[in-house]
């Protein structure tokens, strides 16, 4: 598949900062982001490129993780705000596509922030342009929770080093034990969302359970 044939133009104009997008405006935003491999072949040079698929070959999930993504019922768009010069999205996006693939209801996309700058505007960190931001909605596209920048073990290994940069280059991958750590932190982050999705009277009404 191409990049072109990956984009389904929305039939709903996002709105600009300011109105808070409604479902149908989150599914025009999450309609015109890209795949993983597409968002890369997009938006990364051929080194920034490099850096992501090193650090995903470094992601790996444990039996019990895999297990835990495998039970997933409820479908979850997977909204992903990143740059792929940023070396926090380096480092964390993409676990998510390992996530991804463990759960086939996982459905993860990524949109440039400074590609739609008018859906950007919803999602910021403390008042900032912050990235990676990921954006959990569910199956009918209404919002569940959006969490972003880094995670707190992330923030704490930062502390502990006192790093002055708000966003790293990405060119020297975490340790391996900082690396499980930020794995861990996310999938407690999916795994809350599944439950807020499953125990939903709104989408139990719908599914059952």
């Amino acid at each position: 598949m191409t990049v072109s044939q990956s984009i389904t133009p929305p039939q709903v104009p996002i709105p600009e900062a300011g109105s808070p997008p409604t479902p149908a405006a989150w599914e025009a935003a999450f309609s015109v982001a890209l795949p993983y491999a597409d968002f890369l072949e997009r938006h990364a040079t051929p080194d920034q490129r490099s850096r992501w698929e090193s650090f995903r070959e470094k992601v790996s999930l444990t039996a019990a993780q895999q297990e835990l993504l495998q039970g997933f019922v409820r479908r979850m768009p997977v909204l992903v705000l990143a740059g792929a010069w940023c070396g926090d999205c380096v480092n964390q996006c993409p676990i998510f596509t390992r996530f991804a693939e463990a759960s086939s209801q996982i459905d993860l996309r990524f949109l440039d922030r400074d590609a739609q700058p008018e859906i950007a505007a919803h999602l910021t960190v403390c008042g900032g342009q912050r990235v990676p931001v990921a954006m959990f909605l569910s199956e009918d596209f209404h919002p569940v929770v959006f969490h972003g920048d880094r995670t707190l073990a992330a923030y704490r290994r930062a502390v502990a080093e006192q790093l002055g940069e708000s966003c790293p280059t990405g060119l020297v991958a975490p340790a391996d034990e900082a690396v499980a750590a930020v794995v861990s932190d996310w999938l407690d982050v999916f795994e809350r969302v599944q439950l807020i999705l499953r125990l939903s009277g709104r989408l139990r009404k719908v599914h059952g359970d």
